[in-house]
């Protein structure tokens, strides 16, 4: 709008009124070239924060993989020393369920041992 009223004869202008123009028409670039500039900043900065999220969103997931992992050992061998069919070793022994406590829990830490081996833990 400021450029056509600059390029259009329609009002009188006066010399100071047209200075005065030239100048509102440059400060009003330079304030939409300073805001394209600080809009490209917060986007960068918008940029480098979403990646700074997803990196410690990743570091969470893998330490929660390697729990769920090392949790399942011991999960699975109470479901298949629990299953009702014959032949379960240690069945009728005595401390049978101890030892198979003590067997989860020695699998569970080798486990841990070996991710935290891996610098998965």
């Amino acid at each position: 709008v400021l450029e056509k009223l600059m390029r259009q004869e329609l009002v009188k202008r006066y010399p100071e009124d047209e200075d005065l123009l030239e100048d509102v028409i440059i400060e009003n670039k330079q304030a939409i070239e300073m805001c394209n500039i600080y809009s490209n900043v917060l986007s960068a900065t918008m940029e480098a924060m979403g990646s700074l999220i997803s990196n410690n969103l990743n570091i969470v997931m893998k330490a929660l993989t390697s729990i769920t992992l090392v949790i399942s050992v011991p999960t699975l061998i109470a479901s298949l020393w629990g299953m009702n069919v014959g032949g379960i070793p240690l069945a009728e022994h005595q401390y049978g369920f101890l030892i198979m406590c003590v067997i989860s829990l020695l699998l569970s830490l080798a486990a841990a041992a070996v991710l935290m081996k891996r610098k998965m833990f």
